[in-house]
């Protein structure tokens, strides 16, 4: 906050309920928009693997209660992305009163490109790396050993891995708003550009399964995009938008 006064902490409290509230009824709005097509949600979101299974290969449940629960999944997470730009707009919002001026500017090309980055990470995922993906794992079945994928497995691995690749595709956005704040410096990310590389093989073996293919899916595109989050501070960077506010600020008198 750089008002001369400071809001007291219950209010800040009170403004987190407010957004938290409306975070909430956005995604449960999403949520119930998305029940109604629920198993096709789940054919789009199983497709990449069903494309690249046998001739007759089938997922299966194996609980009662587990297709249920399944589409109640896919109902949330679906309605957690419809949600996504309300919630990204409700952070931002919470945060600028923290901002200067010509920060606060940002918050609107902000939240867009927050999004159309993460939608884009989701489907690089889902149309690039789910079938190569598949197709591997898919590749260790023999004659005496067929695979059997469950809803309830395929649900838990297909959803953190497009969650995975949303996120990393937000590394250009990050680095350049950091870049514009002065925070980091287009000397400093290519200073660091073989930590950065190893930071991100280490993390994709993490994220990914354990298996080369997808490791070197998700590092290669990180590569690229840090390659992009340099130009973009390049471009967007190198200017202390806090200085000149607190230059053009008025002096208190003591």
């Amino acid at each position: 906050m750089h008002d001369d006064v400071k809001a007291p902490f219950t209010v800040h409290l009170e403004e987190l309920r407010k957004r938290l509230i409306t975070c909430f009824i956005a995604v449960c709005t999403g949520f119930v928009l998305a029940y109604g097509f629920k198993e096709k949600l789940f054919h789009i979101l199983v497709n990449p693997l069903v494309s690249v299974m046998e001739e007759g290969d089938t997922l299966v449940f194996t609980g009662l209660p587990e297709a249920f629960f399944t589409y109640l999944k896919v109902s949330f997470l679906t309605g957690l992305m419809l949600a996504a730009p309300v919630i990204i707009y409700q952070f931002w919002m919470f945060i600028a009163p923290g901002l200067y001026k010509n920060e606060r500017r940002l918050m609107i090309p902000i939240v867009i490109l927050s999004t159309i980055f993460f939608v884009g990470g989701s489907l690089f995922g889902y149309f690039l790396v789910f079938p190569l993906g598949f197709k591997f794992f898919l590749g260790f079945a023999t004659e005496t050993i067929r695979p059997l994928p469950s809803m309830k497995e395929y649900l838990g691995f297909s959803s953190k891995l497009l969650l995975a690749f949303g996120l990393v595709f937000e590394l250009p956005l990050v680095l350049t708003f950091l870049a514009r704040l002065g925070i980091v410096s287009v000397d400093f990310l290519k200073k660091n550009r073989k930590y950065a590389l190893l930071l991100f093989f280490a993390g994709a073996a993490i994220i990914t399964p354990p298996d080369v293919v997808t490791q070197i899916l998700m590092a290669l595109p990180l590569m690229l995009l840090y390659e992009i989050s340099i130009i973009g501070a390049k471009i967007f960077g190198g200017k202390k938008i806090r200085a000149k506010d607190e230059k053009k600020a008025p002096q208190k008198k003591s």
